[in-house]
């Protein structure tokens, strides 16, 4: 965390070593998250940047500081959602999953980890590592990428997709939030070596069945289902032109206000925060650790070509002009 002198406004840090920015591909990576990050700025329910900058050794990402908790935090110790609240997360990350994909912008890393609550109890989701630009309808990608257990079928066929990816993932998260578990977790022999690897759980998800607990509505089920379709055309979300009216309109998002991504539905549930630094929302296990950077190395910055980062400044004027009113 740091805080901003002029309105002691508390931000998250980013820091990247240039050393670890060693070709084009991971130029191109650092490039498209800051610009994901300012397109980003424009959501409510995505993680925005307030500004970058750097020295001769590191750049810094000066981001949101949203101290709400991951989904994961909270999921741990509630094991499972009630279906209203799972429904209200499921309805503010698809909007916000849409806003990216009609801007072009897959996200591709869509999991517990990476949704964020804010004070109010509204998601933010974070972390635009893996996203990629220039996919508008029609057009895909084939790279090989994301977190194992939520990565869709078509990318494990090596085959050729689109925004696709982030409604599958979308469909895990729900399952998750529903039922307390992975939708692949396949009791099985305990003998089999096989079973932990992450071969065998990409065979469960592409040739099993998924099996929708009997505890669920029919809604939440028929979601589920039309979420975890292993074919992409008939997946919710996916129709080239209807997709995310789809969703709106699916049975199992009857209840929802869609003015909801004016943040003008309140959240079913709302964070406990002791101040605005607070971490208590957080794995101890990251909090504690102390904030060391690590001495740079005259020989590898000899070594860095800093006309790659050029142009990397930047400073969000939607916020710079809000923080002249203060």
């Amino acid at each position: 965390m740091v805080r901003l002198r002029k309105t002691q406004r508390i931000y998250a840090m980013k820091v990247v070593k240039k050393e670890l920015v060693n070709d084009d591909e991971d130029i191109d990576w650092v490039q498209t998250e800051k610009h994901v990050f300012e397109t980003a700025s424009n959501h409510p329910f995505l993680v925005g940047l307030h500004s970058c900058f750097q020295t001769e050794s590191r750049l810094f990402f000066v981001i949101e500081f949203v101290n709400g908790g991951d989904l994961m935090f909270h999921m741990q110790r509630q094991r499972k959602l009630p279906e209203d609240h799972a429904r209200f997360y499921a309805a503010e990350i698809s909007c916000a999953l849409n806003f990216l994909h009609e801007r072009g912008i897959v996200y591709r890393d869509l999991k517990l980890d990476n949704v964020l609550l804010d004070s109010d109890g509204h998601v933010k989701l974070t972390d635009y590592g893996m996203c990629k630009e220039g996919l508008h309808p029609g057009d895909t990608t084939s790279t090989f990428c994301g977190t194992p257990n939520y990565i869709a079928p078509e990318i494990l066929r090596g085959e050729d997709y689109g925004s696709s990816v982030d409604w599958w993932a979308l469909g895990v998260l729900l399952f998750e939030m529903l039922a307390g578990r992975s939708p692949f977790d396949i009791v099985g022999n305990t003998e089999n070596p096989d079973q932990h690897t992450e071969d065998y759980l990409f065979q469960v998800i592409l040739e099993k069945t998924i099996r929708i607990p009997r505890s669920l509505s029919v809604r939440a089920a028929s979601a589920l289902k039309g979420f975890l379709n292993k074919t992409p055309s008939e997946r919710l979300g996916c129709a080239l032109v209807t997709g995310f009216s789809d969703i709106q309109h699916h049975t199992f998002f009857k209840p929802i206000d869609w003015d909801l991504e004016a943040r003008q539905v309140p959240p079913p549930f709302k964070p406990s925060i002791d101040s605005e630094g607070g971490v208590e929302n957080f794995d101890q296990q990251f909090t504690s650790e102390p904030v060391q950077l690590t001495p740079d190395d005259p020989r590898m910055l000899d070594k860095i070509d800093q006309s790659e980062f050029e142009g990397f400044e930047y400073v969000n004027p939607l916020l710079m002009s809000l923080e002249d009113c203060v």
